[in-house]
């Protein structure tokens, strides 16, 4: 597998927020996401992670960081190219390592297709940095449900998967499959030391689990959720099916795993040979 990291640095740089967006055909999206968390009050980095999008989505990207020019570590726009549909849960384990490699302390989970409000990233931020969670989970389904433009089908699905994954686990999370989440750096450099086996829908499951199995402090911030209006979704049944059946298997392994929190040295990003 072929991982380009543009750029690739030298030197440790310490930063405070990074959000990782996945990409995958989001050309007509891709350029509007990036311009509105710049334009936030609050300062973001952004890793865009592309899954060698025909649409030429990263083209556009590198496009983009020309028009924010910036050297070495300063660099806002950064961009991760892989070769392939590698999996959602993959590009956000890539994205995290790249970000650990260079001192990020927030790292935040966000897709491409405005159906979380960047705005709500501030929100998460707080969550963690002043409220003093350690996963801020931006949540549909914690004060009622807020979601719009899903037909009922898609909602009813989404809500009873969280009740299906709170009977089977015990945990309290009442938006267990959200994908707008903010972790603090510390968190990802315990929980990334074992594999996250999952790469579909349930790895936004398992993340979340191994995360409250360690004794993090989860919270839950309310958003409301749009569906996109540009581009394709990429949900179809084999996802659901691997959230389904993932989430047994997830907690059938828990029972041999030890799970002792303990201080943790930095996650290396692993940087291949043919890397530029």
């Amino acid at each position: 597998m072929l991982i380009n990291y543009l750029p690739l640095y030298t030197s440790l740089a310490v930063k405070e927020r990074l959000v990782v967006i996945p990409t995958y055909n989001e050309i007509e999206n891709i350029e509007a996401i990036i311009r509105k968390v710049f334009s936030l009050s609050d300062v973001f980095d952004i890793l865009i992670v592309d899954d060698g999008s025909p649409d030429g989505t990263a083209r556009r990207v590198r496009d983009l960081q020309e028009e924010f020019p910036t050297t070495g570590p300063d660099r806002r726009l950064n961009l991760l190219e892989r070769r392939g549909k590698l999996g959602l849960g993959t590009a956000y384990i890539d994205g995290f390592k790249w970000a650990l490699s260079r001192g990020y302390k927030f790292l935040f989970e966000m897709d491409a297709d405005f159906s979380h409000n960047p705005e709500d990233l501030i929100k998460l931020y707080h969550a963690c940095a002043i409220d003093g969670a350690d996963v801020a989970v931006g949540s549909r389904y914690i004060k009622g449900v807020n979601v719009v433009n899903w037909p009922m089908g898609r909602v009813l699905m989404s809500y009873f998967a969280g009740v299906y994954v709170r009977f089977i686990t015990g945990m309290s999370i009442m938006d267990p499959t959200a994908g707008f989440v903010c972790y603090r750096a510390g968190v990802l450099e315990v929980i990334l030391r074992n594999p996250i086996k999952f790469v579909g829908y349930a790895f936004q499951i398992e993340m979340k689990f191994t995360c409250w199995k360690y004794g993090f402090r989860i919270a839950e911030v309310p958003i409301i959720f749009t569906d996109r209006t540009k581009g394709v979704s990429k949900m179809s049944s084999h996802i659901f099916k691997e959230a389904v059946f993932g989430v047994l298997q997830m907690k059938i392994s828990s029972f041999f795993r030890h799970y002792i929190p303990r201080p943790a040295a930095a996650v290396k990003a692993e940087v291949p040979v043919d890397a530029v």
